[in-house]
């Protein structure tokens, strides 16, 4: 990071006053997480200088690393104060995890796709990311050995809320997830568990690639 070219730092700048700040994002712990962490890194060479666009990119096997202002914005739901341990769903390129380390205390983050585990591995590993635990499993089934978790949140779409992960969530706990078809248009969905009820709220239209595996073979409720 004190090696990177000076255009990195200011395109950092520039993304977070004109995507994340101009749009609504207030934590200021957030905020200056994404002025930190360098999305350069969690992309191809190829796509470095598209890096801190205001769109999703390819990150190989069909995934893409999010458009920032919707890794703002899912974060931003959680309400992190900085104590909390945090389950994510789709490790995808690292970069969310990355962002989430930098607002919580304890990130564990699941990738089923075993070439995107091993390089977002790598590069978390390199990066000095000590409080990320990563596993390389189907994340519906969620990390049972490390719950219960004070947020979870799944980057892909679903058509249904996975019954594993809510009987994961600590009571209170917040559950970000962009709901609905997998191969549409979803809307991103805050629930948060309060004893055996939930409360739902829809935030903004989305669109995700889909969550694989187990999700995509079991029938929605």
């Amino acid at each position: 990071m004190n090696s990177e070219p000076k255009k990195y730092a200011r395109w950092r700048q520039e993304m977070v006053d004109k995507q994340i700040i101009s749009r609504g994002i207030t934590d200021s712990r957030l905020i200056d997480a994404m002025r930190f962490v360098p999305r350069h890194l969690f992309v191809s060479e190829a796509l470095v200088d598209s890096a801190y666009g205001d769109f999703p990119l390819p990150i190989g096997e069909g995934q893409t690393i999010s458009q920032p202002y919707i890794i703002a914005e899912m974060t931003q739901n959680l309400c992190l104060k900085g104590h909390e341990r945090v389950l994510e769903i789709g490790t995808g390129s690292g970069y969310q995890a990355a962002v989430l380390a930098q607002v919580a205390k304890q990130i564990y983050t699941i990738e089923i796709k075993e070439k995107l585990y091993h390089k977002a591995n790598k590069i978390l590993k390199l990066l000095g990311y000590n409080t990320i635990q990563t596993q390389h499993s189907d994340g519906y089934f969620g990390w049972p050995e490390q719950a219960p978790f004070d947020a979870i949140m799944i980057t892909a779409a679903i058509d249904h809320i996975p019954p594993p992960l809510l009987k994961q969530l600590k009571d209170g706990g917040r559950l970000d997830l962009p709901l609905g078809n997998p191969f549409s248009y979803q809307n991103l969905v805050m629930v948060t568990k309060k004893g055996e009820d939930l409360s739902v709220k829809q935030i903004t239209g989305v669109l995700f690639v889909p969550m694989t595996g187990y999700a995509l073979k079991k029938p929605s409720p």
